[in-house]
């Protein structure tokens, strides 16, 4: 492995210039949404060779500079930060044993018929003023980042919607029946997402927005295109106009097949990055063929190929998905979600490992 362990040198300036093409790239840049807590546990233990500290409310510390050191030694060049909202109402969800090879004992869904608003009724008495967002992870991680490296603020708007408040079949049946309805709750908790972003875009050790929602399904979007446009796209553009009135970068993670409206999101919305690729949808290289001259694309390891491969099959999918994307930069390496704990961890190191031998 050539993974920079010992000599990590993160620059979060140069990756900027390398995703929005005003720089070269000398060496493969990597991002991820995200990384389980399970893989972090196992990579901290077995090859970092530092003891393991659980993410709970008396080790707050500890875990975010836990979580700083593993990016940090893996050669990433920021932070995502996920602060947790404040006094949200209980939701629904279901549960079942969690069968990951690095299984976390238990995992957790969504209920998929109906989430706590139904109606005005409940729209009105929801207690929209006092939901909040917990800046306490923003503290500790600016004053502990090391030289170089930066935050991307992250959340969701879609998604908290569809899972939490309203639920995929109420979400769906009303946007017919009553998109006036829906159309209110995006735009109360749009707000709050906006207000969320102000809060944080400011800070010094904060380089851009890395927000999060998906909105579609393998062959086309999860509601039509209009709709997107009305109620939801909107709001991605005052998030995207906020980040670059600060002189940040706006990268849009989503899943699913959303072809049909990504010309409203780089052209309308604004973003400068797309993350989230499977290639029964396009593969990242026939994206960076397509859109590559006017955004930046992230990720693309396709997840069936990164959890089911053997690691010499992985490795030549990753070295012709680097000489697809690397070509004049706009490219960073990781894989097409994120590196969840069904993905063999030493799969996961082999991607980062090739990236890291590929200059």
């Amino acid at each position: 492995m050539r993974i920079p362990l010992d000599a990590p040198s993160p620059d979060f300036e140069t990756l900027g210039e390398v995703l929005q093409g005003k720089k070269d790239p000398e060496r493969v840049p990597f991002v991820e949404l995200g990384v389980d807590r399970e893989v972090i546990r196992s990579v901290t233990e077995d090859l970092l060779g530092e003891k393991w500290v659980p993410p709970i409310e008396d080790n707050e510390e500890e875990w975010w500079e836990q979580l700083i050191r593993f990016y940090y030694r893996l050669g990433y060049d920021y932070v995502t930060v996920w602060s947790p909202w404040t006094n949200l109402p209980q939701f629904k969800e279901r549960r079942a044993q969690d069968t990951a090879m690095l299984s976390r004992g238990e995992r957790s869904w969504v209920e998929e018929g109906g989430g706590i608003i139904k109606n005005w009724k409940e729209f009105h008495r929801m207690p929209w003023d006092q939901i909040g967002i917990d800046l306490r992870p923003y503290e500790i991680v600016e004053a502990r980042l090391p030289e170089g490296m930066k935050i991307m603020a992250s959340t969701t708007l879609f998604e908290m919607i569809l899972e939490r408040f309203m639920g995929y079949e109420d979400l769906f049946y009303l946007s017919h029946d009553d998109p006036d309805l829906v159309k209110a709750i995006f735009d109360a908790w749009g707000k709050k997402v906006h207000e969320y972003y102000e809060q944080v875009i400011g800070l010094e050790s904060v380089g851009g927005i890395f927000h999060a929602d998906d909105l579609g399904y393998k062959t086309a979007t999860m509601l039509r295109p209009q709709f997107l446009r009305e109620a939801v796209f909107p709001w991605f553009k005052k998030y995207a106009a906020l980040a670059h009135e600060h002189g940040k970068m706006y990268w849009y993670h989503c899943c699913g097949n959303v072809l049909e409206v990504m010309e409203d999101l780089i052209e309308d919305v604004n973003i400068d990055a797309f993350h989230s690729f499977q290639d029964v949808i396009i593969p990242v290289s026939e994206f960076k063929k397509r859109y590559g001259d006017r955004i930046a694309i992230l990720g693309g390891v396709d997840m069936d190929v990164l959890a089911r491969a053997s690691e010499g099959e992985l490795r030549g999918y990753v070295r012709q998905v680097l000489d697809s994307c690397m070509p004049r930069g706009r490219y960073a390496l990781g894989s097409g979600n994120t590196a969840a704990n069904y993905v063999p961890v030493r799969n996961y190191l082999a991607m980062l490992d090739e990236g890291w031998r590929y200059f």
